[in-house]
C-alpha cells in the first residue's frame, strides 16, 4: 500500500456524508431475502459493500449499480445448494452471512482476506450446531456450514459484536417455528441493533424486544420496496472533528434522529466544548478550545479513534474506557490509536479497556503506522491539520474498505497532501 504526507492545513466549506455503510449492508441483505425487485439509494461501493453484494451473488440474487443506485433482485436467492463466499475483511459481512446461509440450507464455505482471517467466530461453533448446522472451523476463517438452521433459544453475550446478533434477526424470521435470542451479559453497541430492526421493518418484517432479548417469530417473509439509505455518522465524525480543531466544516447529509448509535459524536463533541450548530439534516461545528471529557465507548466503539484525536488537543485528561471489543477489529485499535498519538508526540497511556490521553495545545510531525485499518488512518489526517509539520501516514488504501472517496473530499475542503 501507498503512503500519503499530509501538511498542515485547515479545513473549512461544507460536506456530503456518504451512505452509510452500515445501513447499506442491511438494505442489501433485505432486499436480497424480499424475493423480489428493489432499488437502493443512494450507494457507495466501498470494499466491505463489495464484499456484501459479492456474498448475495453467490446465493443466486443478482444486483447492479447504475450511479449510485443499486437494483437487487432476489428472485433465485438459496436456489444453490452450495456457495463460497468471500467476505473481503468485511467483519459485518461474514458474521451476517453465516445465519443467512444457513437459513437457506446452503452448504458453504466462508473465507476472508487480511485481519478478517484473524477475528474470532467462534460464537457460531457453540450455537449453531445446536440448531442443526454443522460448523467446521478452528474459530476463525475459513468456515465451513451444512444443514439448514432449525428455530429454538439461541444464547448469545451481549458484550460482543452486535453483528452475530443481527445476523441472527436477519436469519429466524425464515424458517420455520419461533425463537428466542437470549442475552446473558449486558448488549453493547446497541445502536447497530436498532438499525437492524428498523431496516427489517421497513421490508415487512417484524422483531419483538423483550426483557431477555428479542423474540422472532418464524415464516415471515420480507417484502420488495425501494430503500433510501441514511448519510453515514460514522464517516461523518472525521469530518466533525476536522472542523472542531481546524476550521469551520458543515456536514450535510446527516439525520439527528437516525438510529445510528454513532450520532453520538454530536453530544460528545458538545461535551468537549465545541461550537456546533445543528441544521436540517446538516451539523455545522467551528473551530474552539475544548476541555477533557470522560468517555463510555459501549456503544460507540468505532468513534475511538478520532475521538482520541479531540481528547489530545483538549485540555486536561480524557478518559476513555469499556473499549475492549476494539482490540479485535481491522488493528487492534486501542494500540494503534495510542501508536498513532505517541508517533506524533501526543501522551496517551493504554489501559486493557480503553485509553487515557492527556491533552496538549498541537502534535509534532512524524511518520504513523495506518496498520491497515481505515479508521487510523482517518483519524490521523484529521490529528495533521493541528502538527507543527508534515505526518506520513502508510496505508492509505485502506479507506477503500469504507470511504473511497475521503480524501478527495479531504482535499476539497482546504486538505494538503501528497501521494
Amino acid at each position: 500500500m501507498s503512503d500519503i504526507i499530509v501538511k498542515p492545513s485547515q479545513l473549512n466549506g461544507r460536506v456530503t456524508a456518504p451512505p452509510s455503510k452500515s445501513d447499506v449492508h442491511r438494505a442489501i441483505i433485505c432486499a436480497a431475502l424480499s424475493r423480489g425487485v428493489c432499488e437502493i439509494a443512494p450507494v457507495s461501493l466501498s470494499n466491505d459493500i463489495k464484499a456484501t453484494i459479492g456474498c448475495i451473488r453467490s446465493l443466486g440474487a443478482s444486483a447492479q449499480l447504475n450511479g449510485d443506485v443499486l437494483t437487487v433482485d432476489g428472485s433465485d436467492i438459496f436456489k444453490k445448494k452450495t456457495a463460497s463466499l468471500d467476505c473481503g475483511e468485511s467483519g459485518s459481512t461474514l458474521r451476517f452471512f453465516v445465519p443467512i446461509a444457513a437459513a437457506g440450507g446452503v452448504e458453504t464455505e466462508f473465507i476472508g482476506h487480511g485481519s478478517l482471517v484473524s477475528r474470532p467466530i467462534g460464537l457460531f461453533a457453540d450455537i449453531l450446531p445446536k440448531a442443526n448446522v454443522e460448523c467446521e472451523t478452528s474459530g476463525t476463517l475459513p468456515l465451513k456450514i451444512k444443514g439448514k438452521l432449525k428455530s429454538g433459544t439461541f444464547e448469545v453475550p451481549g458484550n460482543i459484536s452486535s453483528q452475530f446478533i443481527t445476523g441472527l434477526l436477519f436469519a429466524l424470521p425464515l424458517i420455520d417455528g419461533d425463537s428466542k435470542i437470549v442475552l446473558t451479559t449486558p448488549l453493547q453497541s446497541v445502536g447497530y441493533i436498532n438499525m437492524t430492526i428498523t431496516c427489517m421493518k421497513k421490508f415487512g418484517v417484524e422483531i419483538e424486544k423483550t426483557d431477555y432479548g428479542w423474540f422472532v417469530k418464524g415464516n415471515q417473509k420480507y417484502t420488495p420496496r425501494n430503500y433510501q439509505t441514511d448519510g453515514d455518522w460514522s464517516q461523518a465524525a472525521f469530518f466533525l472533528a476536522a472542523g472542531a480543531i481546524s476550521g469551520d466544516i458543515t456536514v450535510g447529509g446527516v439525520d439527528i434522529n437516525s438510529t445510528q448509535g454513532d450520532k453520538e459524536i454530536v453530544s460528545l463533541l458538545k461535551k468537549f466544548g465545541a461550537d456546533i450548530e445543528i441544521g436540517d439534516n446538516s451539523v455545522r461545528v467551528k473551530k474552539s478550545d475544548m476541555k477533557a471529557i470522560d468517555i463510555d465507548a459501549r456503544q460507540i466503539p468505532d468513534l475511538v479513534p478520532i475521538l482520541s484525536v479531540i481528547a489530545a488537543l483538549a485540555s486536561g485528561t480524557t478518559t476513555i474506557h469499556s473499549a475492549e471489543r476494539l482490540r479485535i477489529k481491522e488493528s487492534d485499535r486501542l494500540k494503534t490509536t495510542a501508536n498513532m498519538l505517541k508517533s506524533i508526540g501526543g501522551k496517551v497511556e493504554e489501559k486493557p479497556d480503553g485509553l487515557v490521553i492527556l491533552g496538549s495545545e498541537g502534535f509534532k510531525s512524524g511518520t504513523v503506522d495506518g496498520s491497515n485499518d481505515h479508521r487510523i488512518v482517518m483519524s490521523a489526517s484529521v490529528a495533521a491539520l493541528a502538527c507543527e509539520g508534515d505526518v506520513k501516514i502508510t496505508d492509505k488504501e485502506s479507506i477503500n474498505k469504507s470511504f473511497p472517496n475521503y480524501f478527495e473530499e479531504y482535499k476539497r475542503l482546504g486538505g494538503v497532501f501528497d501521494v
